[in-house]
């Protein structure tokens, strides 16, 4: 597996990039090969879970969060 950085959105998602797997608590997996990033959902308004759609946008979500 390549390098990944995680950047966290204020106002939006989590942007993966790099090569990852991604899978539920029940060991189901979602195909995320040859994509070179991933937004996951923190605002869980999205209709794509565990995807971003943009529904942060229209549900005022704002969740400013720093390390430290």
């Amino acid at each position: 597996m390549s390098d990944v950085k995680i950047t966290v959105f204020a106002a939006g998602p989590c942007v993966v990039k790099g090569q990852v797997q991604l899978v539920d608590g029940d060991g189901n997996t979602w195909d995320t090969a040859g994509k070179k990033s991933v937004a996951l959902c923190r605002c869980g308004q999205s209709a794509d879970k565990p995807f971003c759609d943009g529904a942060h946008k229209r549900c005022g979500f704002d969740d400013a969060c720093s390390p430290g």
